[in-house]
């Protein structure tokens, strides 16, 4: 029964260690990079948009920069973590009373597993909305109310027609609508609409401009408004102007599923969504890595130095995940190995080196 305590008493004790560490790493990147952030957005500031007002958006926009830094958080907390233990000798006293290097390293997993989880929810229910609310709000700060919720055109395709949206608004309000729709893939009209409102479930176009195209002819004509048959809803226009890289899983994996629908490519949503969805082993993965720097070959050097190999790793993965996105798209390969091949490759280092002082 000791035993059994005094082994909760040592689980407890690194994780509280790793686990402080990672929250202050996380505020001091988060800092950082709100600093370097604003001071980029204060070219931004005009009658409307203040400098408080770009602290805010900024501010808003956090959530999302805790899930950017999340991985590398916890690669470095977990450093900074065993590698305070380790100078204390506490390691050392830990690996002598009996405790095996697994347990510690499970011990340093129970905290990251806290983190995978608030990361997960965050990406889900809380950045998608802060980062949709912040950028409309600070659009209607410089362009004045109604403004646009994107400025990021898009195209779609439905049926026999092809669409190219300008913009929707924070309403719901389609802006610079055009319409073209073939008949055996020849263009048989043309058709423009200043804007579309999304009206008690049905969509109504405005300022509306038709050409007809036949063989010998074309015909035009205008109408104030008329109506618009489509399965278009807001939410899905939302998710085809807004970032993706911003979308919850949820939202990619329904959108990637919708562009297969259309017969469109999907590879880059399936790309953010299994970003997302893959985390806990990205995390998994990190702390291996710095479990192996504290206990293998870099255990004899300093804390700072640990620290700068852990930045560079750190960076490493990144870059290696960011050349395998696009490759997988001109390769043709699956998406989902562009995240696992750098995160297997980086949890079977750890694994190794640990094994080898194990």
């Amino acid at each position: 029964m000791v035993n059994l305590l005094m082994v909760d008493r040592l689980d407890r004790y690194i994780a509280r260690n790793v686990l402080a560490a990672i929250i202050v790493v996380q505020f001091v990147l988060l800092g950082l990079d709100i600093t370097i952030a604003y001071i980029d957005n204060l070219g931004d500031v005009q009658a409307g948009y203040t400098a408080l007002d770009a602290l805010f958006y900024l501010l808003m926009r956090t959530p999302w920069r805790f899930y950017q830094y999340a991985p590398v958080a916890v690669l470095i907390g977990a450093l900074i973590g065993l590698g305070s233990m380790a100078s204390n000798n506490e390691l050392t006293v830990m690996r002598a009373s009996g405790r095996s290097l697994a347990r510690i390293v499970w011990g340093v997993m129970k905290p990251v597993l806290l983190v995978i989880v608030v990361v997960l929810l965050v990406a889900e229910y809380v950045s998608p909305r802060t980062e949709q609310h912040a950028e409309a709000w600070r659009l209607e700060k410089i362009q004045g109310e109604g403004t646009m919720l994107t400025s990021r055109s898009g195209w779609q395709i439905e049926g026999d027609s092809v669409y190219r949206f300008g913009a929707i608004r924070a309403d719901d309000v389609v802006l610079d609508l055009t319409r073209y729709r073939f008949d055996d893939r020849q263009l048989v009209e043309a058709t423009y609409a200043q804007r579309a409102i999304w009206e008690g479930g049905a969509w109504r176009l405005e300022n509306v401009s038709t050409t007809r195209i036949s063989d010998d002819h074309t015909e035009s004509d205008q109408a104030a408004s008329m109506g618009w048959e489509t399965s278009f809803t807001p939410t899905q226009l939302e998710r085809l102007l807004r970032d993706i890289e911003s979308q919850a899983p949820s939202e990619l994996w329904y959108y990637a599923k919708f562009l297969a629908d259309q017969g469109l490519q999907n590879d880059q949503a399936l790309l953010y969504f299994w970003q997302k969805m893959l985390m806990p082993l990205t995390m998994g993965s990190l702390v291996l890595i710095a479990a192996s720097f504290v206990f293998g070959p870099l255990r004899t050097v300093a804390a700072g130095t640990r620290v700068f190999y852990g930045v560079i790793t750190g960076l490493s993965f990144k870059y290696v995940q960011d050349l395998l996105a696009p490759a997988s798209t001109i390769f043709g390969f699956s998406p989902v190995w562009a995240i696992l091949v750098p995160t297997l490759v980086c949890a079977g280092v750890g694994i190794y080196f640990l094994r080898r002082n194990g």
